[in-house]
């Protein structure tokens, strides 16, 4: 049998033809890399499956396409949609309260042998952080690719005086950030198509190692991109352009991308207004995707498209630029053998480029580039010799090398022809696969070696039918008798049954602790007991330990660096006593009350590369423990380890920290006396808030949820 392969590609508007590229932000070179990625591996003899995940949508605003749960892609390889989060289209920035929905379903499918891939392959963050819990949970080995990062992002804003609290609203780029360091944790294998990337890039990041990642330079379908056009084509792309152009057989500059401000279209405006030089020999081309009504094109998307109005308005370029409404994506390629006709000069101003796809486009139709000098293009131009990097942060700069690349007509034949030639042999789309699957088959080969791949967990002789989990630190405190009387009535009404439900406890404490808590209540015996904040699962009466559970989250932790790490931030935080401490948890009572130590917290654990997550409990009390730890992640193990699906357990949820108990597949109860931390989940669908406290919250959501209901 050949290899399964998941993709991940959660954002943007994905199907296997027409891709809307350019309609916003989220649907661009991205998109098209991951539909041609699919085709080509499905084409290979060695690849048996090819599937990419992404988002089921229904709206009335974007095709009925993204509505379909399947879609074949070519033969062996398929897109499937989940449904996670609401019905309607987001953009990526709003995606990250739905994730953890997406990361449940997929475990239930991809736990059935028949649906397991070889690997997973996760594009961009938010993949990323979906591909990583998967990985943890079933071990699957693990591909990333950022394809661009959020920490190159912050800096870039910031460089260009944006402001940090209103960077972090528009883009939620620490919750992005966060999500790489996660992804990076639990990658066998990095994939970036430059040494830039991963040299000056993923370099900063905290749990990024070099030894795992590896260059596979970008492909080109050399059956679509080739410089022999047909006289036809050639005559459709003049009357798409044309009538814009007073002039249209002067050499354009042309720009291919979408309108967002990392691609700084306005900057070659502006350089080309500026010049008498570059508008006496060029026209100005800009293909920024599809508009309709601007009304509904999103906000970055009007400003970028309102500034490049304004500049062709205050330097007269009337006549001298073309920037038409609609394109086919089928005509981007006469597009570049146009501009090569003409002699012109492809220009990439972004202020960033990781990838640089439209510049081996464009060279592989012959036509020379001026590019920004990051990322992509260093590589490109080392290996095609095919044009120019400039500062594109400079205008004067940029305008320089706009008149310097057009003046020479010998030197732009010699680039036409080095990047044609160039392309053909170091950027195909066949090098590129083999490239792609020579790594993976070395990554399984290398985990199977070292013998670390990671069963999940096997389903034993269930837990319960159903188990209801309650926080014993919080959720039942001070409970009426008449409803603590009416839930021990209940469960043990249940016990009798031939499946009955069981009784679990969380607690932050000791076993030993929750325990004396618990006898208190007078309650049945529970099933299982997750205790230390989720590093410990004890079972039963004869509270039996869990040791596949301690081994799975002991994975790179060492606690005395954690301690090391931290302990210089004896003026926020202090170790709390011994009693509250454990193998696998590190406590410690904040100074002052507050999530404003995260941030610092995160970033030496980060700095000395330690794989531990800080957690917040009830705006004082702060755990650090093992990444693969928490009290969700237990809850996940348990799910697997006993068969019992993610929708048949209950959890109560009160205090400032249970957000990681809120989201995704299992039923939650947020008790009236809750935290005003845990208010912005009322959106969620599977969230229940009691209108009473306590125990008789407890039992309202139950009710709700129809628990005790024999089905």
């Amino acid at each position: 049998m050949g290899f399964r392969l998941l993709h991940l590609h959660l954002h943007g508007l994905f199907r296997s033809r027409d891709l809307e590229l350019g309609r916003d932000a989220d649907t661009g070179g991205q998109t098209l890399y991951v539909l041609e990625l699919a085709r080509g591996l499905a084409a290979r003899p060695e690849v048996e499956r090819v599937e990419v995940v992404t988002r089921l949508i229904h709206d009335r605003r974007v095709s009925l396409d993204y509505a379909r749960p399947e879609e074949m892609i070519a033969p062996g390889a398929s897109i499937l949609r989940f449904p996670f989060g609401p019905r309607r289209y987001l953009r990526k920035e709003q995606l990250w309260p739905h994730l953890d929905d997406l990361a449940d379903q997929l475990v239930a499918r991809l736990q059935r042998p028949e649906h397991r891939p070889d690997w997973i392959h996760a594009h961009y963050a938010d993949a990323g952080y979906v591909g990583a819990l998967v990985s943890r949970r079933l071990g699957i080995p693990l591909v990333f690719t950022g394809h661009s990062l959020g920490r190159e992002k912050l800096r870039r804003l910031l460089a260009g005086g944006g402001d940090h609290e209103q960077i972090e609203q528009a883009f939620s780029i620490s919750r992005r950030i966060d999500a790489e360091e996660l992804a990076l944790a639990h990658a066998d294998l990095v994939i970036t198509s430059t040494r830039q990337e991963a040299d000056e890039q993923y370099s900063r990041y905290g749990r990024f190692q070099a030894g795992r990642a590896q260059v596979v330079p970008p492909g080109v379908d050399a059956s679509r991109f080739h410089p022999q056009g047909a006289a036809l084509e050639r005559q459709e792309i003049d009357g798409l352009l044309s009538p814009f152009l007073r002039n249209p057989e002067l050499p354009p500059l042309l720009a291919i991308s979408r309108a967002v401000r990392r691609k700084n279209i306005p900057a070659l405006v502006e350089a080309f207004g500026r010049s008498a030089v570059l508008r006496k020999r060029h026209n100005l081309v800009l293909v920024l995707g599809c508009r309709e009504d601007p009304r509904q094109l999103e906000k970055q998307q009007r400003e970028v498209f309102q500034q490049v109005f304004d500049l062709v308005d205050r330097y007269d370029l009337y006549g001298q630029v073309a920037y038409p409404k609609q394109h086919r994506r089928d005509q981007i390629p006469a597009i570049y053998r146009w501009a090569a006709k003409r002699r012109g000069l492809f220009v990439n101003p972004a202020l960033t480029e990781p990838f640089g796809l439209t510049l081996l486009e464009a060279a592989a139709c012959g036509l020379p580039m001026v590019a920004t000098d990051d990322g992509g293009p260093r590589d490109i131009l080392a290996r095609c010799d095919n044009g120019l990097l400039v500062d594109v942060t400079d205008l004067e700069a940029l305008q320089d090398g706009l008149e310097r690349a057009g003046a020479d007509h010998s030197r732009w034949h010699r680039w036409s022809d080095n990047g044609i030639e160039a392309v053909s042999r170091h950027f195909s789309w066949d090098a590129h696969i083999c490239s792609y699957l020579a790594l993976m088959q070395q990554s399984l080969e290398v985990r199977k070696a070292t013998g670390s791949f990671a069963a999940s967990p096997v389903a034993s002789s269930p837990l319960a039918d159903r188990l209801l989990l309650l926080d014993l630190d919080q959720g039942l405190e001070q409970p009426d008798n008449d409803s603590l009387v009416a839930l021990r009535e209940h469960l043990q009404r249940e016990t009798r049954t031939g499946q009955p439900s069981a009784l679990g406890i969380i607690s932050g404490r000791s076993l030993e602790a929750a325990r004396h808590r618990f006898a208190e209540l007078h309650l049945p015996n529970p099933g299982v007991w997750i205790t230390r904040a989720g590093t410990e699962i004890v079972y039963g009466e004869g509270l039996e330990p869990d040791p596949d559970w301690s081994r799975s989250i002991a994975i790179d932790w060492d606690r005395s660096r954690v301690e090391e790490a931290l302990q210089d931030l004896d003026a926020h935080l202090t170790l709390q006593d011994p009693v509250h401490q454990s193998s696998y948890k590190v406590s410690y009572l904040l100074r002052q009350s507050g999530e404003a130590i995260l941030p610092l917290v995160r970033q030496r654990l980060r700095q000395r590369h330690q794989a531990a997550r800080p957690s917040l409990r009830c705006h004082w009390f702060l755990d650090v423990m093992p990444l693969r730890a928490s009290r969700s992640e237990a809850i996940r193990y348990l799910s697997l380890r006993w068969g019992l699906p993610l929708e048949r357990i209950v959890v109560v949820a009160s205090e400032q920290g249970d957000g990681e108990l809120v989201r995704g597949l299992p039923a939650t109860v947020v008790l009236a006396e809750h935290d005003p931390a845990l208010d912005h989940f009322r959106h969620q669908s599977r969230v229940y808030f009691a209108s009473r406290q306590s125990v008789s919250g407890v039992l309202e959501g139950l009710q709700h949820y129809r628990f005790l209901t024999r089905r």
